[in-house]
């Protein structure tokens, strides 16, 4: 079978994206893929595989981590399904997609630099959830320590359709990002389904640094639901100012979060980059890729993407 495939990228954070809509219901092992593909020396490394899908009459991403496990929702992820929807199916700047158990709406944000092709997505943020088995489910959890994790540093539980922690730090230490979530794989009481860990440092106005531990991939580039966590959390706390845009810094890049209460809901916008890196074929026969082709390659809208990065850097 034939399966075509497309490298992308949002703020660093690097998928394989499948339309499945376009195959038109032909079989694949989603989980079988997600393990094989991601690690294959020819995708040049892969933080998971996106799937857009159909349910019903609305679109949809499906989101697989590199071990085979699925999250609810991806921040970064979505806004690549965002740009194929559009090209592809729904020509509007404002649509719907669908992800795990929530809908998000879309709308087409302003380019960077130019030509760099950016959405934006509302993302509905939740002060409690099941997966927080540190926490009391009608409580929330705002800037406190969790003693079974660190004794020092003070988190805030927030759930984005997946589950996250996040701490505002001094010094961004990689070493003890990595300690952390290794350390969740084990506290099975207090985070039964595991949980994403961000640390996040305050830069000068209204911007902070975010670095994350993904659930099911460890360290990555970015995570868009964790700079979209880290920043309603900054909000919050009143280490960034509520109402206003939030630059959000990571180690591929940089997204924009807005934060604001509506009708008694926290909904924050994250925008960022959809950026499409190459465009290639599968051949995968018996749960195993064959040979992996690629067809084009976007090299201006690498170069494009790649001085934007060197210009936020300066």
């Amino acid at each position: 079978m034939q399966i075509e495939i497309i490298k992308c990228h949002g703020s660093g954070n690097e998928f394989i994206m499948v339309d499945i809509v376009a195959m038109q219901h032909a079989p694949l092992d989603m989980v079988a893929f997600a393990q094989k593909i991601c690690s294959h020396p020819e995708i040049g490394g892969a933080d998971g595989i996106l799937y857009v899908v159909k349910c019903g009459e609305n679109y949809a991403m499906r989101m697989f981590n590199p071990d085979g496990s699925e999250a609810e929702m991806c921040g970064n992820g979505i806004r690549c399904v965002a740009r194929l929807v559009q090209e592809r199916y729904i020509p509007n700047k404002e649509f719907t997609l669908l992800s795990g158990k929530g809908s998000y709406p879309i709308c087409e944000g302003e380019p960077i630099n130019g030509n760099i092709k950016t959405y934006g997505v509302d993302i509905q943020v939740n002060l409690t959830s099941p997966d927080f088995g540190f926490a009391d489910n009608a409580t929330s959890h705002i800037g406190k320590v969790i003693p079974e994790l660190d004794k020092e540093l003070s988190f805030t539980a927030l759930n984005l359709g997946n589950p996250h922690i996040v701490a505002a730090v001094t010094e961004m230490d990689m070493e003890h990002l990595a300690e952390l979530g290794e350390r969740v794989k084990v506290l099975t009481e207090e985070f039964p389904r595991g949980i994403n860990v961000s640390l996040y440092r305050k830069m000068e106005g209204n911007a902070i640094f975010v670095a994350t531990f993904e659930r099911g991939a460890g360290i990555t580039y970015s995570c868009g639901t964790a700079m979209t966590a880290s920043s309603t959390a900054a909000s919050l706390l009143g280490i960034c100012n509520k109402g206003e845009e939030i630059k959000v810094f990571n180690r591929g890049g940089m997204v924009r979060c807005l934060c604001s209460d509506a009708e008694g809901k926290i909904i924050t916008r994250l925008t960022g980059n959809a950026t499409y890196e190459w465009r290639g074929v599968c051949e995968w026969e018996n749960n195993e890729p064959i040979t992996i082709t690629q067809t084009e390659v976007y090299e201006a809208e690498t170069k494009a993407y790649d001085e934007f990065v060197s210009s936020i850097a300066k």
